[in-house]
Order: structure tokens, then C-alpha cells, then sequence
């Protein structure tokens, strides 16, 4: 419920702070007071688009504050969703500076217009002759029978199926479509696939291949040098490993003399270990290199398929080609397993679609059987605010599509006179039926959910007499389990508020001010007697205003 509402510098209004509590509030002023200007307040809290003309005073910046309480609601995970801080006394504030600018800030957290009117729509529902469009909407006149039908729980998992299963169709729709153009590709992902499946892809695979090559290619060179180098190391008058003997006895012989030639001596023997090893090597290569032009041939194929796979796939090495291989493993998986994937996807969507099914069938079954009870309501309600004749047609029929509320069509007919046609309520009721439908309505709604504080703004123009004292009763009795607000012109309404406030113009220096007070029992009295009677205050205007309290 609203609990407080500041305004600064907004149109006639300078500096405005109102408390507010639970029950019904009537609000009264005469025409121009500027009743119009704290709702234009108001709607820039719930957020309304504001304009550089809503300030009062061009030079200083226009501040709306509101504070809520919230508690009832269920908005934690609203804020929740969007990122703001939640408290049970929210606090919304509407800037709108000099230079065009707007600001909003739940509890001093910026946010976006789009988020505070989707906020501002669960927290007030503003409502005037203007603004009954929403009573002719499927929606709208559906939900008077779910909250009559106790429908909650079934909608509520109707509607996170609904979500699965819209959810599964596009999966499926996309799983179609990819398959569509993945055919056309699948036939050549495979055959580079089976290209670069004929080679064994292996890290350092090029290398290997290159340097055998090499050897191959180059045999004669090699068995040329081994042999060389065979005869450096072994040929036994000029031999390496001949002189490095002789070298070795010399060592031998020059360590018995002293400790000092120990160390040569075995360094001696190290190098000659060593020289004796790479003969043997040398002698084992020589003898393992042999000529093998098919070998080489082999070897010489394998580079050049690898050459050609690195230039087709514009790569530079192995470990590309082989990751190139991977993704193309995955595209063709892909669609080999494409069609399993579908048919998993089509049980699924078939499993929600009797799942969606049941509860739709549920919910039709619901609303049939409280149609004549709402009808009698309805009709009963507004037999006493004047529309004695009025009746509807209210029927359900099933719909093809899933819509966000099950599968019904809606058929709301109305008829306000003996004999005439029924019709929708766009065609046939007036505005001043339209609003008593309305309040009817939410009359009853009040009794089954939690609705935002109501804002009736004028709502009982064109009617007078008992009928604008049975609406006083009905907002009166809605009052009972929620906040409820009317402006009203009718000293009748305004009679039943728990509290009474009046709107109200002074001038002060050459300034027009709107004001706004809340009126002590005497004041009630004078101000719904000027209402009866107008500024001459009589006896009788006197006694009926009191008559009227009482």
C-alpha cells in the first residue's frame, strides 16, 4: 500500500508531503484544484514519461517520492530478477532535472523506466472513465473466473510447462533448420573427413617423415661418410683409435712414475672409451643404411599428401590439421546423430503437449462451473448501481493455440436492456456502465487475490443519488483488505472514507499553489455540505452532511 507521497516542484505544486494508511481514502477539491496534478505525480512514480513542462520552477529539479509497503506483495523475486534491493518499505523517487533529464531509484537504486512501470503496475492501479479498455480484454475478463475459480495453482504449472514446451518447439524448429542446410554440407564434411583419416595424424608425424626422407634420399652420401669416418677411427697404421693405444701407454706408463699423471691417465682412458663406442656406432649405421628407393618413394607420397592437406586447409602443421579433423569429426557426428536428437525432441514436445493438455482441460472444467455464480454476482451487483436490467452471456470455448492461460476462448456478451442484443462491452455499454462493470469486478477480484491499491479517479461521474452511495459502499467494503483511493465530486463517496482529504489552490506572493490536507471531523462536515449545497452554507447542506458522516 502507498504509506507516503512527496512531491516537489511539479506543476502547481511547490512542496507536498502526504501520509496515508490503510482503508479507504476519499480525496475531494473543486474542479482546477489540481487533483489531476497529484495524480500526474503519482503516475511519474509508477513510471510515466515526464517532460521539461512538469516543473514548476525551471531552474531547480522536480522530485516525486513515494514509499510503499510491500510486504503482501510477493515481489521479492522481482527485485530479485532485475538486481534491486529489496526492503518491505520500498522507496521509489523520480527525479527530472532542468536539462531534460529523468532518473529513478528503488531504494537509491537506479533503474530503468521500462522496469519501474512494470514495478509501478503491481503497486497501483490507477482507474477513471477513460480507463476501462482493459474490462473489454480476453485477459482481463478471464481472470475475474480463474480468481472466482481458485485457479492459481493450476495456472502456475501451466504455465512453466507452457515455457517448457515453447521452449522444446524452438529447439525443435532449430533442430530442423540445421538439419536442412547440414545435409547439404554433411557429404563433403565427410569426404575431407575420410582425406584426412587415409594419413595417421600424429604430433611430429612431419618431422619424422622429413627426416627419413633425408636419410633415404641421401644413402650414398651417408654410407660415404660412415665409411670414412670407419677408417679415421679403425684403419690400424693410421687409425684413430691405433694411435690413441699407443697414446694410452704412454699414460700407463707416465702414471707409475707419480700420483701427478693418475688424473691424465684416466681421461685418457675416458676419451679412448668413448672413440671405441663411436666406431662400433658408425659400424652399426653402416651397416643398417642400405638403399630403399620404395621406402623412399613411401615416404615421398606421405609428405606430398600432407603438403596438399596443409595448402587445401590453409595450415601450416600437423597439430592444425588435426584439430581441422576434430571439428570435422564433430560436424559429422553431428548429423549422424542429428536424427535421433529429433525424434528424443518430438517425444518430448508430445509428452508436454498432453501434460499442457490435461491442465487446459482442467481449467476449462473450472470455469464452467462458476460462470452462473459470477454471472448472478455480476448481474445482482449491478442491479443495484442502476443497471437493474443488465445481463450476460458467458460462455467457454476450446481453442486451437496454447495461450498464456490454457486453451480457451472467452465469449463475454453483455446486454444492458430488456430486449436488446447481447454484445461485447466494447460495442454496447456506455462509459458510465463500463466504469460501474469495472468496479464491480474488482470488487470481487478483491476478495480472491491480492490486488495493488486502487486509484478511482472520478469513477462515479454521471451518477448520483442511492447508486453513488452504493459505489461508496462497495469501494468501502473493498477497503476492508486493501488500500483504496477515490476522488470523488459526489458528497456520498466522499462520505464513506475512513480519511478525507481535500485539494485545494492558494496564492502565495505571485505564485498559484496546489495543496493538499487532510480534513479533521467540523471540516468534513462544512466541505461535504459545500459539496451538497454549494459555497452558502444552509442549515439543511449542514444536516445532511452530517447525516451523511453519521
Amino acid at each position: 500500500m502507498l504509506i507516503n507521497l512527496s512531491i516537489k516542484n511539479y506543476a502547481l505544486i511547490d512542496n507536498l508531503n502526504v501520509n496515508f494508511t490503510r482503508g479507504f481514502t476519499t480525496i475531494t477539491g473543486e474542479t482546477g484544484a489540481g487533483k489531476s496534478i497529484l495524480l500526474g505525480g503519482l503516475s511519474l512514480v509508477l513510471g510515466k514519461r515526464a517532460d521539461l513542462s512538469s516543473l514548476k520552477d525551471k531552474e531547480r529539479k522536480c522530485v516525486i517520492e513515494a514509499v510503499f509497503d510491500i510486504i503482501n506483495y510477493d515481489l521479492k523475486s522481482f527485485f530479485k530478477r532485475h538486481d534491486l534491493e529489496y526492503d518491505s518499505n520500498t522507496v521509489i523517487r523520480r527525479e527530472i532535472h532542468p536539462s531534460g533529464k529523468s532518473r529513478a531509484f528503488v531504494n537509491d537504486s537506479p533503474l530503468t523506466l521500462d522496469i519501474l512501470t512494470q514495478l509501478g503496475k503491481r503497486l497501483v492501479d490507477i482507474h477513471s472513465q477513460h480507463q476501462t479498455l482493459q474490462l473489454t480484454e480476453h485477459d482481463f475478463q478471464l481472470k475475474l473466473i480463474d480468481a472466482f475459480a481458485d485457479n492459481t495453482a493450476i495456472l502456475n504449472a501451466y504455465a512453466n510447462k507452457l515455457t517448457k514446451y515453447k521452449t522444446a518447439l524452438q529447439e525443435f524448429e532449430e533442430l530442423i533448420e540445421f538439419q536442412k542446410n547440414a545435409n547439404k554440407e554433411h557429404d563433403y564434411n565427410s569426404f575431407l573427413l575420410n582425406e584426412l583419416d587415409a594419413i595417421y595424424l600424429e604430433e611430429g608425424l612431419q618431422e619424422k617423415l622429413e627426416d627419413q626422407y633425408q636419410q633415404l634420399n641421401n644413402v650414398e652420401t651417408v654410407l660415404e661418410n660412415l665409411s670414412k669416418g670407419d677408417q679415421i677411427l679403425g684403419d690400424e697404421q693410421i687409425g684413430i683409435l691405433s694411435l690413441f693405444q699407443e697414446l694410452k701407454s704412454i699414460s700407463v706408463k707416465l702414471s707409475r712414475i707419480g700420483n701427478k699423471f693418475t688424473n691424465l691417465k684416466e681421461r685418457i682412458d675416458s676419451i679412448f672409451i668413448e672413440l671405441k663406442d663411436i666406431a662400433e656406432e658408425m659400424q652399426i649405421l653402416r651397416e643398417s643404411v642400405e638403399p630403399d628407393p620404395g621406402k623412399l618413394d613411401e615416404i615421398n607420397t606421405k609428405l606430398q599428401v600432407l603438403y596438399d592437406l596443409q595448402r587445401k586447409h590453409d595450415v601450416t602443421n600437423i597439430s592444425q590439421l588435426i584439430d581441422i579433423r576434430k571439428s570435422l569429426e564433430n560436424r559429422v557426428g553431428a548429423i549422424q546423430n542429428l536424427e535421433e536428437e529429433i525424434e528424443d525432441k518430438k517425444s518430448l514436445i508430445e509428452g508436454l503437449k498432453k501434460e499442457l493438455d490435461k491442465d487446459a482441460n482442467a481449467l476449462s472444467v473450472r470455469r464452467r462451473k462458476v460462470i452462473p455464480e459470477i454471472r448472478k454476482k455480476l448481474e445482482t451487483s449491478l442491479s443495484s448501481l442502476g443497471l437493474a436490467n443488465a445481463t450476460f452471456k458467458i460462455e467457454i470455448v476450446p481453442a486451437e493455440e496454447y495461450k498464456t492461460n490454457g486453451r480457451d476462448t472467452l465469449i463475454f456478451l453483455f446486454s444492458a436492456n430488456k430486449g436488446s442484443d447481447y454484445n461485447t462491452l466494447k460495442k454496447v455499454a456506455s462509459g458510465g456502465e463500463l466504469s460501474r462493470i469495472m468496479l464491480v469486478i474488482k470488487s470481487i477480484l478483491a476478495r480472491y487475490e491480492q490486488l495493488p491499491t486502487l486509484m478511482f479517479d472520478e469513477i462515479d461521474s454521471g451518477v448520483s443519488g442511492e447508486i453513488s452511495n452504493r459505489m461508496g459502499d462497495i469501494m468501502h467494503e473493498m477497503s476492508r483488505n486493501m488500500q483504496v483511493f477515490s476522488i470523488t465530486h459526489l458528497p456520498q463517496i466522499a462520505s464513506k472514507g475512513d480519511r478525507h482529504f481535500k485539494v485545494f489552490k492558494t496564492d502565495k506572493d505571485d505564485s498559484t499553489q496546489t495543496q493538499m490536507k487532510e480534513l479533521l471531523e467540523d471540516e468534513r462536515v462544512f466541505e461535504l455540505a459545500e459539496m451538497l449545497g454549494g459555497k452558502n452554507l444552509s442549515d439543511s447542506a449542514l444536516a445532511h452532511a452530517r447525516q451523511l458522516l453519521n
